[in-house]
Parts: C-alpha cells; sequence; structure tokens
C-alpha cells in the first residue's frame, strides 16, 4: 500500500475489511470482515464463518489471527494491527491480547457485546499482561449499514 496518513491507511484496511465482510454476507454468515496487517502487508484475513465451519470460533478476527500465526510461524503478533468492521466481542479481544496485536482498528461499535469499550474493554485491562491500542470508528457508518441491512433482510 505504499506510506500513507495513518488515517488515509486505516480506511484503506478497513475497505479491505468490508469486502472480506461483503462475502461473509453472501454467504449467509453475519457480515464481518477482518485483516492482520504487519509492517504494511496484510498477513492475513477473515470473514464470519461460524455456520458453514460449524465452529462457533469461527468469526472474522480469529480466522485472520490464524492465518497471520501460520504465515509468520508465530503464535506471537507483536507489531501487528488488526482491522475489524465490528467491534470485538469477548472471544476475540481475548485472542487479539494472547498473540499481542500491538493495534486494533474498528468500523462499528457493538453495543451489545462490544469488548473494545462498548460494554467491556479487555483489550486494554489492567488486569491482563497485555494492552492494546484501539481506534473506533473508522468508516463507522459503512460498516453499520452493512450490517443493518444484512439483518433488515433477515427479518
Amino acid at each position: 500500500m505504499g506510506v500513507t496518513a495513518p488515517a488515509a491507511r486505516d480506511e484503506a484496511y478497513m475497505r479491505r475489511a468490508l469486502e472480506l465482510a461483503r462475502h461473509a454476507g453472501e454467504a449467509g454468515e453475519v457480515p464481518v470482515g477482518a485483516v492482520v496487517v504487519l509492517n504494511d502487508e496484510i498477513i492475513g484475513e477473515g470473514w464470519n464463518q461460524p455456520i458453514v465451519s460449524h465452529d462457533p470460533t469461527a468469526h472474522a478476527e480469529t480466522v485472520a489471527l490464524r492465518a497471520a500465526a501460520v504465515r509468520m510461524k508465530n503464535y506471537r503478533l507483536a507489531d501487528a494491527v488488526l482491522y475489524v468492521t465490528l467491534e470485538p466481542c469477548a472471544m476475540c479481544a481475548g485472542a487479539m491480547v494472547h498473540a499481542r496485536i500491538a493495534r486494533v482498528v474498528y468500523g462499528a461499535a457493538d453495543p451489545k457485546t462490544g469488548a473494545a469499550g462498548s460494554v467491556f474493554n479487555l483489550l486494554q485491562s489492567s488486569s491482563l499482561n497485555h494492552r492494546a491500542q484501539l481506534t473506533g470508528g473508522v468508516l463507522a457508518a459503512e460498516c453499520g449499514d452493512m450490517l443493518r441491512k444484512f439483518f433488515e433482510a433477515r427479518r
């Protein structure tokens, strides 16, 4: 992606996460997408797939973390940034802490199960041995609209 201003970089990676979220929605999954970036290179991608994979842990973030860990041959992803279209849940935030993700950037807040500040803030808890920097609200309207439209269509 080259060297760009931080806000522009965040938007560019969030747009890729939105593309992955669309893929999830087309497959009948809740449309959430995630990318893991290290040194301005995508090292892992994922989209929600718990239904198709019969795996309750197959959220976009965990799929992206697994791909990144395999690629790096290390479950520790220090200095990596995780971009996700929806604020992470407690399970995903816990996985990010264990992976030592340096920064988490999310689009839409999740006022029901968000664990990056909305309901809990596991990613910055002083009770845990690792804390990540947080940036929320990147392309929030687009991320939220995709989720809203998905759930409206299902009603």
